[in-house]
């Protein structure tokens, strides 16, 4: 995937453990505008590459700004984006977007766990200022932990519902009641903890379909690869073994498929190809449920097969 070069032009801590890093082209000017709920790749000093959201306001002066916290089990990523400085230079990807605002939607129920608020954020904006009907759930730890909510307060105080410092079974009861009282027409969005996502997606279900659940996850899932066998795959005529312990998209580029990639883990997206024949045994955290019953597409950096063979395609 191409990269192009930006420049860093203001850090801001939003908690002890978050900053907000906003990001222009070289000489300074603005990057451009995105969809809200868009995701980078972004390359920091150490060559680490992660995926961000984008959390300024989408068609803003200044909405290329990505949101960082630091982890204590960083392997370079976080903590080398925490030692950032006004003038720096990063390398960031095209935006993408796992998470985009359904049109066929009456009403969006945006719930963002922690730093799950980064993509609810720009799209928590973007639908303010067009007065599409919205509201937003987040659940934070503490008021000192909870990035951007002085200025979500700020913006749209009418539709912002913050809960702090609350505990599970609390949690629980706010999101039963949410669903119970969500209009007609709703679709909701979410982010956060892989835990509290399982928690929000399972009472979710009781009252919307899979189609009406949009999520982003950017940690990997645990795959067990200890049962791994080799099959075949077929693109543009040309049949391939993959091994057990390689990849689809491993094998496909070493044969000159050119095939974008990007985190290698099945949390971004880059990699996804169509699915022709065959049906996949889906490790991803990408595709909707929809998406993976349909069994048309699938992540092949971390996906495998059900079958003894695959016909793929260029997506």
């Amino acid at each position: 995937m191409s990269m192009k070069e930006v420049i860093v032009t203001d850090l801001v801590y939003e908690t002890p453990t978050i900053i907000s890093i906003h990001l222009a082209k070289l000489d300074g000017t603005p990057i451009g505008h995105y969809v809200p709920g868009a995701h980078i790749d972004v390359e920091g000093p150490t060559a680490v590459t992660r995926q961000y959201s984008l959390c300024g306001r989408p068609d803003g002066d200044d909405a290329y700004v990505v949101a960082v916290k630091r982890e204590p089990a960083s392997r370079g990523g976080s903590e080398a984006l925490h030692q950032l400085s006004v003038g720096d230079h990063l390398k960031i990807s095209e935006p993408r977007n796992l998470i985009g605002i359904a049109d066929q939607a009456s009403h969006h129920i945006l719930i963002a766990g922690g730093i799950g608020i980064t993509p609810m954020h720009s799209m928590a904006r973007y639908m303010d200022v067009r007065d599409i009907s919205f509201e937003l759930h987040y659940f934070a730890s503490s008021e000192e932990e909870a990035a951007f909510l002085p200025l979500l307060r700020e913006k749209c105080p009418e539709k912002l519902h913050a809960h702090l410092g609350i505990s599970r079974e609390k949690q629980s009861e706010v999101l039963k009641d949410l669903v119970r009282n969500a209009p007609e027409g709703s679709h909701a969005y979410l982010c956060g903890p892989d835990g509290f996502m399982d928690k929000v997606t399972e009472i979710l279900s009781e009252r919307f379909s899979n189609d009406e659940i949009h999520f982003e996850n950017f940690h990997a899932a645990e795959i067990d690869e200890s049962q791994n066998t080799s099959f075949a795959v077929e693109l543009d005529g040309e049949e391939y073994e993959i091994p057990a312990d390689r990849s689809i998209v491993e094998v496909l580029n070493e044969n000159g498929a050119g095939i974008d990639t990007s985190c290698e883990e099945g949390i971004c997206g880059t990699c996804i190809m169509s699915v022709l024949e065959g049906t996949p045994e889906h490790r991803d955290n990408v595709l909707t449920p929809s998406e993976r019953e349909a069994n048309e597409t699938m992540a092949i950096c971390v996906s495998r097969t059900k079958e003894p063979k695959l016909v793929l395609d260029y997506f």
